[in-house]
């Protein structure tokens, strides 16, 4: 009797094409791999403007584990998250290792075939915080994620996503673990377990693939203009700017001058603006500034002389404290030396405040909403207002990162950013690694992250408060 091989081509067609989804290609020699994180180990060692603030064992000790672990990779991938894991040790949000494109586009966050889940961090615990319509009743909105694979979620995400997350902050950390908490590619698979609002404790499983139905529940924000301005009870004026990544966005402010200067008061929404450009920041802020000085961030650069540091890597703690007199070393001469030799020595770059021409002013009562998503430019507005005694800040603390990366190359088309500017406020005051405080602390609410189409607490606080700064 012959034996049909259709079926058995079949199956194996289909094995290919599930393997071709769930393991992308191990194309990279492993001369390349270690050239590739030897390039970004070395880089960050020259460039990384905060390496001070990492301990220089567990830097070195990452490295090593490192190097061991990229030699058992079996695809592109794993060694690239092999890279993310070491650049998470550093602990800085313009610090990254980016993905090939080819490798980028096949990862999937939501998509699971007849669902469609977006997770979120809502005060420490992960809800999904939408559902594909047809799916809304088997699975409530608001449901919590309680174990993945059978662990706990919060364990889950300590041991497989949060070490691979180079962020500055521990709540940016938390925001971006949730919303990576099923990154996967297609086949991949996910034991959940949830408790619903009313208690009731589910088992699902979810495998990536493809999902055709686009409408979710509750609806999704409709996307905003980078630029809007809309007004509010009792002549408040509400300007959203959500991003400086387009000098467009001046342009659109400045067209609305004559109308904005009507206001009895502003308010600016900066909750979503990830940043971009500090001019366009600058551009717009300058017409907030009382008198014509405006002040931005005090920045900094490592400053490596390597016969400095050559000199400081035979001097000890308490030589800069005593200095090195047979040397001819005064305790400020040995500090120096050695500062240079633990790469925390710095070129702090000219300062003075920028000289504003005569321009409209925007002097009226202003509040700025600031929350966990205010990032990079949208921080340097911030500090380019900052001591102005009728704006205030309202909100969360803002994403707390912020500099001027340096982009290298490394094999199979992948790329990696290394801070190399140190930035503060104008009287040195630290934000990066702990995000720009409010003058106002507002965290929203459950209700503002489910409902955010029907709630916005923040909002509301600011149109209460606005009419009390003088």
């Amino acid at each position: 009797m012959r034996t049909s091989l259709k079926p058995i081509c079949t199956f194996f067609l289909f094995l290919f094409s599930f393997c071709f989804h769930a393991q992308p290609a191990n194309a990279l020699s492993l001369s390349d791999k270690i050239y590739g994180l030897s390039k970004f180990w070395s880089e960050v060692n020259y460039n990384f403007v905060y390496l001070y603030k990492v301990d220089k064992q567990q830097w070195e000790a990452a490295y090593k584990r490192a190097i061991e672990n990229i030699q058992h990779t079996t695809s592109d991938y794993q060694y690239y998250r092999e890279l993310q894991r070491l650049c998470a040790v550093l602990k800085d949000g313009h610090t990254q290792v980016y993905l090939p494109e080819n490798i980028e586009k096949q990862l999937m966050l939501y998509s699971f075939g007849e669902y469609r889940i977006v997770p979120m961090n809502v005060a420490g615990k992960v809800l999904i915080t939408q559902i594909n319509k047809s799916k809304s009743k088997e699975i409530p909105f608001g449901s919590e994620i309680v174990k993945v694979n059978g662990i706990p979620t919060q364990a889950y995400i300590n041991e497989s996503v949060k070490p691979y997350i180079s962020v500055s902050t521990l709540h940016e950390l938390n925001n971006k673990a949730a919303a990576f908490l099923f990154r996967g590619f297609e086949g991949e698979r996910f034991n959940i377990e949830i408790r619903t609002p009313n208690g009731k404790i589910r088992s699902l499983t979810l495998t990536h693939a493809p999902t055709e139905e686009k409408d979710v529940f509750p609806d999704s924000m409709p996307s905003k203009p980078n630029f809007e301005l809309k007004w509010l009870q009792n002549k408040i004026a509400y300007i959203g700017i959500h991003t400086f990544n387009d000098a467009e966005v001046v342009k659109s402010f400045e067209e609305k001058l004559p109308e904005i200067q009507a206001a009895k008061g502003i308010i600016i929404d900066l909750r979503n603006n990830g940043g971009g450009s500090a001019k366009n920041a600058k551009n717009i802020a300058k017409y907030f500034i009382e008198g014509n000085l405006l002040y931005g961030e005090r920045t900094y650069s490592r400053e490596i002389i390597p016969t400095d540091r050559g000199i400081g890597s035979f001097l000890t703690a308490e030589d800069t404290l005593k200095g090195k007199p047979e040397w001819g070393l005064s305790a400020e001469d040995s500090k120096a030396y050695f500062k240079a030799y633990l790469g925390s020595k710095f070129y702090e770059y000219p300062y003075a405040p920028d000289t504003l021409a005569a321009t409209v002013k925007l002097l009226m009562p202003t509040i700025v909403l600031t929350g966990n998503y205010t990032n990079s430019a949208a921080e340097d507005f911030l500090i380019f207002l900052d001591g102005q005694k009728r704006v205030k800040r309202l909100g969360e603390y803002t994403s707390g990162s912020t500099g001027q990366p340096l982009q290298i190359d490394l094999p199979g088309n992948a790329t990696a950013w290394i801070c190399t500017k140190r930035a503060t406020f104008p009287d040195g005051r630290e934000f990066v690694g702990v995000g720009i405080e409010p003058d106002i602390l507002v965290e929203r609410t459950t209700n503002d992250i489910l409902y955010p189409l029907k709630y916005d607490s923040q909002l509301e606080k600011a149109e209460k408060y606005i009419m009390k700064i003088k």
